[in-house]
């Protein structure tokens, strides 16, 4: 997960310095030597960590600091807000054109993700009412052209291609006048790119960019390269007028260098970051937020977003309702399941939730994806009469739906003892607060009893 490595480090400096009611000098000393560590070993750039920690131990040692009631928290949130500063402050928005269409211009070398961040950028402008044109100008890499297609009908977003026999920068001058005869307000130029930074492909790109005159040029690179995102991103802004970068992979960058190192060596903003392969798993980058995912204080504002766009509101004033009523089947868990993986994976929305970073760490909080995938194949292999009235579910019937999911009936057994479970918690919780007066306060009370005092599993094991 990203900045695992790194969150896992910093929680556990802090933790010592939150359990003291004064700090002195030497604690901050000791704390910022810790800082510094965890960050060179998260490959962050060497003199981005050295302004960085001399900025923060300047604060933390100041008279308000010290005299603070709680001087741990304080720095803390001295940590919080520098980070962000490092990573660009707030969030940097795409430029819009006065006079459409939009020229955003995607630039990169092979192998960063590029070309299926063009067709992600293009599924997000969609979500915004946008109507986006993708340009296919890169004709040297093999089956580019193909792969943008692809991507275009997926999204039922047009793409403009002239083939691989034209030039590039025909071809975005072309796919610029289509955009205009046919008014799409955006258009996402998907250029060519190289195994390393060439002299040849430089030129290509400033014969585009003068061709076009793009209200955006963003570079995309793979997080994961650490440092050598970085010399990327500084190589290409010093030859081309780059407004952004977009990261790639972030989801599985464990350390974090790039994100925190690529703004303040090149002073390019970090527009997007990619979290993950699906077609919508590209999010406008807010450096405040993911300031606070990283030093384990959780996302709630990027959890809230992604519910309302992607949960059915109906749906899920329905699910309360049966919850509320004990009508609750098995149907209604699949649905439930389903809603939840629409807000992607579960280890991302538990980094999200405040606390959670830390607590995913204890064995009962481990998030087994392949586990989901058992517990579906069981309600599937389940008739619609079992899913509807679990009751029925007897010896004969659990052999049967063990055999048809690949799985145990001792897991069958597990998963229907859980759901039971979870209906008679939801029962007389509901009872509890459909009671007399103060019913809500007691069913607090009574919460922690009725689950056993350890709550509910999930996804159920």
């Amino acid at each position: 997960m990203a900045f695992e490595g790194l969150t896992s480090r910093l929680q556990n400096v802090f933790s010592k310095l939150r359990g003291k009611g004064k700090v002195s000098e030497e604690d901050v000393t000791e704390a910022m030597r810790e800082v510094r560590l965890a960050l060179l070993e998260a490959d962050v750039n060497f003199k981005v960590v050295k302004e960085f920690v001399a900025k923060v131990k300047e604060k933390a040692i100041g008279k308000d600091v010290m005299d603070s009631f709680t001087p741990g928290m304080v720095i803390i949130d001295i940590v919080n807000k520098e980070l962000t500063d490092l990573m660009g402050g707030s969030q940097s928005k795409l430029a819009k054109s006065s006079k459409p269409p939009t020229v955003i211009m995607m630039a990169g070398l092979q192998g960063a993700g590029k070309t299926t961040t063009t067709g992600k950028l293009a599924k997000l402008l969609q979500k915004q009412n946008s109507r986006p044109l993708l340009i296919a100008a890169d004709i040297y890499r093999p089956a580019a052209i193909k792969q943008l297609q692809v991507l275009g009908e997926q999204i039922n977003v047009p793409v403009f291609s002239l083939g691989d026999q034209t030039s590039p920068v025909e071809i975005a001058k072309q796919g610029l006048q289509h955009a205009k005869d046919n008014q799409h307000d955006y258009v996402i130029i998907d250029t060519a790119g190289r195994l390393h930074v060439d002299a040849e492909l430089m030129e290509e790109l400033k014969q585009i960019h003068s061709e076009t005159n793009p209200d955006e040029v963003l570079l995309v690179v793979d997080a994961m390269t650490g440092q050598d995102a970085v010399n990327v991103a500084e190589s290409f802004n010093q030859q081309l007028e780059l407004t952004g970068v977009v990261l790639t992979k972030l989801d599985g960058d464990t350390r974090g260098g790039a994100a925190l190192s690529v703004k303040a060596v090149t002073g390019c903003p970090i527009k997007f970051a990619a979290l993950g392969e699906k077609i919508d798993a590209l999010e406008p980058f807010h450096p405040e937020r993911m300031a606070s995912r990283i030093l384990g204080m959780g996302d709630m504002l990027s959890l809230i977003e992604k519910a309302q766009s992607n949960i059915d509101t109906e749906k899920a004033k329905e699910m309360e309702r049966k919850m509320r009523n004990a009508e609750f089947t098995f149907e209604d868990f699949l649905e439930q399941m389903d809603q939840v993986k629409k807000l992607g994976p579960i280890d991302q929305l538990m980094d999200m939730i405040p606390g959670m970073g830390k607590m995913k760490q204890t064995k009962d909080l481990k998030v087994d994806e392949k586990q989901m995938g058992r517990i579906e194949a069981i309600v599937h292999s389940m008739t619609t009469h079992e899913k509807q009235q679990p009751d029925i579910i007897n010896h004969n019937r659990r052999k049967r739906i063990a055999a048809g999911s690949g799985t145990s009936v001792a897991e069958v057994n597990r998963l229907i003892k859980q759901f039971d479970e979870m209906r008679r918690v939801m029962k007389q919780f509901s009872d509890m607060m459909g009671g007399p007066k103060g019913g809500k306060n007691k069913a607090m009370k009574q919460l922690k009893g009725l689950t056993g005092g350890k709550g509910m599993k999930f996804p159920f094991r």
